[in-house]
């Protein structure tokens, strides 16, 4: 069958949607085609660009010092009686609060120990009672015998005699005293004991390291588990002496992830001692973290900028607005709809902007995207915080 392209050209005017769809991409390319052909009309079309406005900022120079994160709170949790592991009931990685059971001994011989305590304990109370009742007997016949003076029956021998036997019951009650206050220390140590069979998180934080398991026998001193309380870090850092002198507590700092995350530390304090090969001093910091973390861990390395001189105020650029043109950075500023180029002298970084040194003013409104293909005195549309 011969091919009919004037039918089917026919065939697709007469359908509405077909029709419409071949009218809008007949005007396109006829716009198009005009905007090729008449550089006027393209020039003379507002280009969308993105703003930024120069602004006056302070600036503290600073230098950069490795640091790292260290718990205020780490170390062994070790055993405080000599016995048999029961049963460790906690593995690496446990998060566990204050007070979570992470192991229990054997309180087999413990127990016996403290039924023992209890025994001894019994036995001096009733030593205390009957050395008290002797007592009280050596004093009656004392009191007796002094009450027999003047009269015939009365003998100097017998108030004597009585008054070493007091003397010695006296002495007696002291004793049996000291057994009960004895007994009473051993039942206290008894249950101290049974209380330390429990080995108990003595802060929050995560199990990093367990040295036993169950049936070890363990004595006091012996590791049980390393615990880091990975909610209270602070950053240690080495710096230069020198550099120190202008710390104070309070001081705030920035601080840099290793992830590129960053976050505001305050100085708590600049330790006093100098490491005399390094000449350093180490220099602790609290650093402001989010309630719901910030995924840091004991020992992770961060990057410290340490103030080295006063703060000024300098009048800053956004990076992005510096172009080169001809070896030289310019940056087109928008004025009444139109982007005039300038020349701008840059200084110090801050941030993700440039010190302006000469070339731009307060307040003036810079572009910061679409500056690559502009044309001095171009027309320009701004959108952004300009």
């Amino acid at each position: 069958m011969p091919h009919d392209s004037y039918g089917l050209q026919s065939r697709c005017l007469n359908h509405p949607t077909l029709a419409a769809a071949s009218l809008l991409g007949l005007l396109v390319t006829a716009v198009f085609t005009v905007g090729l052909a008449d550089p006027v009309f393209a020039q003379n079309r507002p280009t969308p660009v993105v703003v930024d406005k120069v602004i006056i900022q302070p600036f503290a120079q600073t230098m950069p010092v490795t640091g790292r994160f260290v718990a205020t709170e780490s170390g062994v949790v070790a055993a405080r009686v000599a016995e048999r592991v029961a049963k460790v009931v906690v593995r690496v990685g446990d998060r566990v609060k204050t007070g979570d059971t992470l192991a229990s001994l054997s309180a087999d011989r413990l127990g016996s120990a403290r039924a023992l305590s209890v025994a001894e304990l019994r036995k001096a109370e009733a030593q205390m009672r009957r050395e008290k009742a002797n007592l009280a007997k050596m004093r009656q016949t004392y009191d007796r015998i002094v009450s027999l003076k003047g009269s015939a029956a009365f003998r100097k021998d017998r108030q004597e005699d009585s008054e070493r036997d007091l003397e010695v019951a006296r002495s007696a009650v002291g004793q049996a005293e000291a057994e009960l206050l004895r007994a009473k220390a051993n039942l206290d140590l008894s249950d101290i004991a049974l209380r330390d069979a429990i080995i108990r998180a003595p802060y929050p934080g995560v199990v990093i390291a367990c040295h036993t398991v169950s049936g070890n026998f363990v004595r006091v001193g012996d590791p049980i588990v390393t615990l880091l309380n990975d909610e209270d870090l602070e950053i240690e850092a080495d710096v230069p002496a020198v550099r120190t002198l202008g710390l104070r507590p309070g001081t705030m700092v920035e601080v840099a992830l290793q992830d590129g995350r960053k976050l505001a530390a305050s100085v708590r304090v600049v330790v006093q001692e100098e490491n005399s090969r390094t000449r350093t001093r180490g220099v602790r910091l609290h650093p402001n973290l989010p309630k719901s973390g910030f995924g840091i861990v004991g020992n992770q390395s961060v990057m410290v900028e340490i103030p080295i001189g006063g703060s000024r105020d300098v009048v800053t650029v956004h990076k992005d607005a510096i172009v080169i043109s001809k070896g030289r950075p310019m940056a087109y500023v928008v004025i009444d709809g139109k982007a005039e180029i300038r020349p701008v002298l840059t200084g110090n970084a801050v941030g993700n902007r440039f010190e302006v040194v000469r070339g731009l003013k307060p307040g003036e409104i810079v572009v910061v995207r679409g500056n690559e293909r502009l044309r001095p005195g171009q027309l320009v549309t701004p959108f952004g915080s300009g």
